[in-house]
């Protein structure tokens, strides 16, 4: 194993426990379903959705899987010219 190839590899695994502990802080969609009868529609939340937490969160799981995808990539490709002597 070549040294780019061991630190794609923690890349990796940084990547994988950050998306893990993000998507483990959302909290469920099961607390919309109040909305439905009428009156949790005007909560503080809902009215300030935008800034909250879970935006938050949502915006960081989709960077995070982004650079998780990018990453598979680059190390595979990094493995598979490696493998074939193209490097």
């Amino acid at each position: 194993m070549s040294i780019i190839e061991i630190i794609g590899g923690v890349a990796l695994i940084l990547f994988s426990i950050a998306i893990v502990l993000v998507v483990l802080f959302q909290e469920g969609q099961q607390q919309s379903m109040g909305a439905i009868s009428g009156g949790a529609a005007d909560t503080f939340l809902a009215k300030n959705k935008s800034r909250s937490i879970d935006t938050f969160l949502a915006r960081w799981t989709k960077f995070i899987a982004v650079g998780f995808f990018i990453m598979v990539i680059l190390v595979n490709a990094v493995s598979f010219f490696k493998l074939f002597g193209v490097s």
